[in-house]
């Protein structure tokens, strides 16, 4: 869980409604101009605890993008496994010893300005968990998503806990599809452990 201070898009951040329409097309795009030139090993890691509403943003991603059983992306952080900020650092040690030169895109839920809520925003960067509970864990990721749960300003603790289910729900599954989306573009190239997107073959990424 972080706190959102990117409110307008750049070249390094991208944000918009779980609800609109065009989002899974758009930001799926956007984040795949970011992925490296050469093949890596792709790791989703999604951040959070099924014991608080508004934190489980990262654990239904990872469930959701689990059950559609994706091809070249590494799923770490569930329903039934979750990674949080009790063993985060084992989650990050056991990629980083599994993987060679993995691309990690993190998720995790985050809070936000009252219009804010609801938005998710891409990032070319790590991820900062933690920062909205003032707790020190360890930046990463290549690529970030965060997803809006609710408003920020004092006990944080007690605003997740009180979150409504239904938006942290419908915003999972659009960041699962997103993924997805992703997943589906990106296919087998030489090495069984690499992948590339199909349009690298043709053209570098674009927007």
């Amino acid at each position: 869980m972080n706190l959102n201070n990117r409110f307008d898009n750049s070249s390094d951040n991208f944000r918009m409604s779980h609800m609109d329409s065009e989002i899974a097309l758009r930001m799926s795009d956007k984040i795949m101009s970011w992925f490296p030139n050469q093949p890596r090993e792709y790791v989703i890691l999604c951040i959070g605890t099924d014991r608080s509403t508004g934190d489980a943003l990262g654990p239904l991603t990872g469930s959701f993008l689990q059950e559609e059983k994706t091809k070249h992306m590494h799923v770490y952080g569930t329903l039934h496994h979750p990674v949080h900020a009790v063993n985060l650092h084992e989650a990050i040690e056991k990629i980083t010893t599994t993987y060679r030169n993995p691309f990690i895109i993190a998720i995790d839920a985050c809070l936000g300005r009252n219009a804010s809520i609801g938005h998710i925003i891409t990032e070319n960067g790590p991820l900062k968990p933690g920062s909205a509970l003032n707790k020190a864990l360890p930046s990463i990721g290549d690529v970030n998503i965060t997803g809006v749960v609710n408003i920020s300003g004092f006990m944080e603790h007690s605003i997740l806990q009180n979150t409504r289910l239904s938006i942290v729900v419908d915003m999972a599954k659009q960041i699962a599809e997103i993924l997805s989306i992703i997943d589906d573009r990106l296919v087998h190239h030489f090495s069984p452990s690499s992948v590339i997107s199909e349009e690298q073959h043709k053209t570098k990424w674009t927007v």
